[in-house]
């Protein structure tokens, strides 16, 4: 009867030990795939900020060339303004639409830094 009872609580421990360590191995498999998986998450989302950025700060920088053309054509156009014309109050318009979009797009630019 000893016998039995040695057995059987040796199978219920053995049982118990060899669950625990497959147990274990699937946690540290689990562990490390999802450590794979938030790298290349974190990677991903990395560079389609750096390519929000570099896409931001080009038409930003394109916008500002747009506004010293538009500078230069308003002086341009100030200076030759009679009191027959007014056409400097169409370039105000216009100047004042491209800097709000540069703002705009400045404060875009710093929302993704």
């Amino acid at each position: 009867m000893l016998v039995w009872v040695v057995l059987i609580g040796t199978g219920v421990y053995g049982a118990i030990w060899y669950s625990d360590k497959q147990q274990a191995e699937l946690a540290a498999a689990i562990e490390q795939q999802t450590a794979r998986q938030i790298a290349a998450v974190q990677e991903n989302y990395q560079t389609q900020i750096t390519q929000l950025q570099d896409g931001f700060a080009t038409e930003i920088t394109q916008l500002e060339g747009k506004v010293n053309a538009l500078n230069e054509l308003l002086t341009f156009a100030k200076d030759n303004t009679t009191e027959k014309t007014d056409n400097s109050n169409q370039l105000y318009t216009q100047i004042n639409e491209v800097n709000q979009k540069l703002n705009e797009l400045k404060k875009s630019l710093d929302v993704l830094k």
